[in-house]
């Protein structure tokens, strides 16, 4: 339980990490659609998807080769975490 928690707690201490697990959350994205959709830098939505990719949260659904039309989608652990997250109302 306390890692769930971890994970929540580092999730829902960056409004980049919540912007971008929700929006993966409703289906696979680009950075620039979540930046576009969500009216944020580009450059913190890619440092956000980052750092989710790291904790294993979202995954990038083309080869890592690609550098144009990266499409990253969310992870069942990273739904996991979103289902959570919203259940337990700790996000706006």
């Amino acid at each position: 339980m306390t890692e769930e928690w971890d994970e929540i707690g580092y999730v829902i201490s960056s409004r980049y990490r919540v912007t971008v697990l929700k929006q993966l959350a409703d289906g696979p994205a680009t950075p620039s659609n979540i930046a576009s959709e969500s009216q944020l830098s580009i450059a913190h939505i890619s440092r956000a998807l980052g750092e989710l990719r790291e904790h294993s949260l979202v995954t990038l659904l083309v080869s890592e080769e690609r550098k144009k039309g990266r499409v990253y989608g969310i992870t069942d652990r990273g739904a996991e975490i979103w289902e959570q997250i919203e259940v337990k109302n700790l996000v706006e």
